[in-house]
């Protein structure tokens, strides 16, 4: 058996990992490098091995630094079956529609005002490409057996972090290979807690978080300081979000906080078409997460839901106060892009990042201090006020992460470490191998293991 680490390693996106044996060829996510330039580059070049001689993708969940690729694998020739839990097909065909949109937009814009560096922009993959990929979708259901091939099979855990979101444990050569997927924390405000591994020979961790804990903070009162701040100032706070769970998360604390008087009467927006759409998804799969049905339908009359681009430029030019919800989550593209040109210039304004934000995107140079940003191709000077919730983050912190190994029965052969920047999987491999004793690394990327 070989096991070759084509993306996610030694970086936080692009997941990917090839499994073979006995012939069979199997892609455990096919997600999209994000971040900086170099990396981003990747998502141009073909795979190490040919798409056509890929028989499965098996996807832990619909983000789409893993599945944002599927479209160029079934461009470049995989015939193949992606299988996923049934919510993960409806987060990763919203997500995939919305990317290739983007793309499109995007390319057409550079075009247009000349500051693409190529002589003719071009998009990553079209909408045209992404509905080309739903036909291999096939839908498994939770905690039971997949058969892919007469030896090998896998099972999809609930691996919490957002609707849907699975590890897979696959089966095959008399050997258990456990894939974490991103694991979620144990008390998440709307998913249910992770399912812990209990046997395995191999594991796949992520490592997103290995390198720190989540503060013990009050994400909800933070919201509650920044709005009312922003708002006594007569600005507008923006939040930029990923359009799955973390944009719900927020709406429902939001929720709260306008149940209990604490946040002013002004208009709450979601202006992202993924992020609409994603809110019909909890709507269609109550079993996933902690909301009931009246939760949903309560929530949803307190917020102005924006698909159509006119009524963002409407309320992008309304000078009132406001709360605005907008993706991308790590400011890489999308509508809150369309907000920030206006206002990320205004001393009133306030920015809240509350996720993850990889090397070299616009989120994490924001928090870093940046005094400008770069939008479309021109530049703007960074006046207002950049805030972090840490607290609302849907990936486990190392303490979740080794937590997430503590029901195993038997000691695995190996723990590689993958989706993580290079020093905070090394802090966690270093914290593995004091707390429990297996042999642990963090692969590199186009590594290849032979087991």
């Amino acid at each position: 058996m070989k096991v070759t680490f084509i993306g996610a390693a030694g970086t936080v996106t692009g997941s990917k990992t090839v499994v073979e044996s006995n012939g069979i060829r199997i892609l455990i996510d096919c997600g999209q490098f994000q971040g900086i330039k170099p990396l981003r580059e990747l998502n141009w070049n073909p795979l190490p091995v040919l798409a056509s001689s890929i028989d499965f993708v098996l996807l832990t969940h619909g983000h789409l630094d893993h599945c944002g690729w599927l479209p160029r694998l079934v461009s470049q020739g995989f015939k193949g079956k992606i299988y996923c839990s049934s919510a993960t097909k409806e987060v990763a065909q919203l997500i995939l529609l919305d990317s290739g949109k983007i793309q499109e937009e995007e390319a057409e814009r550079a075009n247009k005002e000349k500051y693409s560096k190529h002589e003719v922009a071009e998009a990553l993959y079209t909408v045209a490409q992404v509905e080309k990929v739903f036909p291999h979708f096939r839908v498994v259901k939770t905690n039971e057996p997949v058969s892919l091939d007469a030896e090998i099979s896998a099972v999809f855990v609930n691996a919490g972090h957002i609707i849907g979101a699975c590890s897979i444990e696959l089966q095959l050569e008399n050997k258990t290979l456990v894939f974490s997927g991103d694991i979620g924390r144990d008390n998440d405000v709307l998913m249910f807690p992770p399912t812990k591994p209990k046997k395995a020979d191999y594991i796949f961790l992520e490592s997103t978080y290995g390198d720190r804990l989540h503060p013990d903070t009050d994400a909800k009162a933070e919201l509650e300081t920044y709005i009312n701040a922003t708002f006594a100032k007569g600005g507008t706070t923006i939040i930029p979000s990923f359009a799955v769970e973390r944009a719900q998360t927020i709406m429902f604390l939001l929720w709260q906080l306008k149940q209990e008087h604490k946040i002013p009467d002004i208009p709450y927006i979601i202006d992202s078409p993924m992020g609409v759409g994603a809110f019909d998804i909890f709507f269609n799969n109550l079993k996933w997460h902690k909301l009931t049905l009246e939760d949903c339908k309560a929530m949803s009359r307190m917020f102005v839901m924006i698909t159509d681009y006119k009524d963002t430029i409407e309320a992008i030019y309304n000078k009132g106060p406001k709360v605005v919800i907008a993706a991308s989550g790590m400011v890489t593209g999308g509508r809150v892009l369309s907000y920030l040109e206006r206002y990320i210039g205004l001393p009133e304004t306030t920015v809240v990042i509350v996720g993850y934000q990889a090397e070299g995107t616009r989120g994490r140079k924001l928090l870093e201090g940046a005094k400008e940003v770069k939008i479309y191709g021109k530049y703007y000077p960074v006046e207002a006020k950049i805030h972090e919730i840490e607290g609302l983050s849907a990936h486990a912190d190392q303490k979740g992460l080794l937590n997430w190994l503590s029901e195993l029965e038997n000691k695995p052969t190996k723990v590689f470490l993958v989706h993580g920047e290079n020093q905070p999987a090394d802090e966690l491999r270093i914290k593995i191998k004091e707390n429990y004793g297996f042999d642990c690394s963090a692969p590199l990327m186009g590594q290849v293991f032979e087991i």
